[in-house]
């Protein structure tokens, strides 16, 4: 046992220079006391959020107003993280770092305070473009939301360069480096710039915006979901979506038929040549009736209006017919072009006349040496009974 004993004083004593010393230098109980204030303010963060956070969120429920739901959405996540920070701060205040452990410590805590402001300033992006929306209507949806997204990266940017600097990390020099970089990769990526470019020239002049519906002649045909940086989705009508670089679609002639004030209905009717003058003016009159009667059709001087005997063409006479219908959706329009359509020959046949169809006439001047002649039986002559023929 003597000799033993000596043994376990040194084992004793070892363990509790491991104790005192065995964190970095530290105590280990300096060490799970600084865990404890931590965790004690940590658990503080769940007691604020159960009680006062969700006393917030009824508060902001029962305004009338949207902003501050949106501002309360934004705000609650980096609110909670503080008490994150202050449990940080007081763990390692309470050990009482030196040298290089303080200034790290010290780094610790403002890389933490500075995360936390660019992350409440993210945030607060959305609901100021909320805002925005509200006061102003020059901005269309698309621009806010460009807005936003170059809003957000810039801030993101500015908080990492800001966290580097408090670790001593020279932010400029990185930059010149990227600078040369980004040259070379810029010539290799012009496509991008001209989308992105593109993206910007459509916003600024307002071309069309999510839910439109538009075609480019030999590119799309369809209603546009969403503008981004490089491409634009348009969802065709069989559903089919299609990805448009933002550069053709700055450049081509869009049609956008979703800015209709109305649509157009621009007919050719082709008559009979047997129809007399007397039939083609009460066509003409009876379809301009009906227009100037039927509230679905736009009456001047608001929009043209036309129903003239146009041209003679090669089989029918054409009379034109020129108008707008008060709707641009393209389903009642349909219905009310039906209509139109039905009473349109319902006028020409109760005028007496018809619907001309292509045809050729050939006149055969003179029949050449040899041929024989054409056999033309006599009137009386019933068709299938016998005939003669002339060679």
């Amino acid at each position: 046992m003597e000799e033993i004993s000596p043994q376990l004083s040194k084992l004793w004593q070892i363990t509790l220079e491991v104790w005192n010393t065995g964190v970095f230098g530290y105590s280990i109980g300096d060490a799970l006391i600084a865990l404890g204030i931590f965790l004690a303010f940590y658990l503080l963060r769940g007691f604020f959020a159960r009680f006062v956070f969700s006393f917030l969120d009824r508060w902001v429920k029962n305004t009338s107003t949207k902003f501050d739901d949106y501002l309360h959405s934004a705000l609650i996540e980096p609110l909670r993280f503080g008490f994150v920070i202050v449990g940080v701060f007081f763990a390692l205040d309470f050990l009482d770092m030196q040298g290089t452990a303080a200034v790290i410590a010290d780094n610790v805590i403002r890389s933490l305070i500075a995360f936390a402001i660019f992350w409440t300033l993210h945030n607060a992006v959305t609901p100021l473009s909320t805002l925005l929306r509200e006061l102003g209507r020059m901005l269309t949806n698309e621009m806010l939301s460009w807005l936003v997204t170059g809003a957000k990266w810039g801030i993101i940017a500015i908080g990492a360069a800001t966290i580097l600097q408090i670790w001593g990390i020279q932010v400029a020099p990185i930059i010149a480096g990227l600078g040369l970089f980004g040259v070379a990769v810029a010539l290799g990526a012009q496509d991008l710039f001209k989308n992105l470019i593109g993206g910007l020239s459509i916003l600024i002049e307002k071309r069309f915006r999510a839910g439109d519906w538009i075609m480019v002649d030999g590119v799309v045909e369809g209603t546009v979901e969403h503008v981004g940086f490089r491409s634009t989705r348009v969802r065709r009508f069989d559903q089919a979506p299609v990805f448009v670089p933002n550069q053709k679609l700055s450049d081509a002639a869009v049609t956008n038929f979703s800015d209709m004030t109305y649509r157009r209905i621009f007919w050719k009717i082709g008559v009979e040549y047997r129809t007399t003058l007397d039939q083609l003016k009460e066509i003409r009159d009876g379809i301009e009736t009906y227009l100037r009667e039927n509230e679905n059709f736009v009456q001047p001087p608001a929009a043209a209006m036309f129903v003239r005997i146009d041209a003679f063409g090669a089989s029918s006479i054409d009379i034109m017919l020129y108008t707008f219908t008060h709707t641009t959706v393209w389903g009642e329009w349909l219905e009310q072009k039906e209509e139109l359509a039905f009473k349109v020959k319902e006028i020409v046949e109760g005028a007496g006349t018809g619907f001309a169809f292509p045809s050729q006439s050939l006149y055969v001047e003179k029949w050449p040496e040899g041929t024989p002649e054409p056999f033309v039986p006599p009137s009386g002559e019933r068709q299938g009974e016998g005939s003669k023929s002339v060679n």
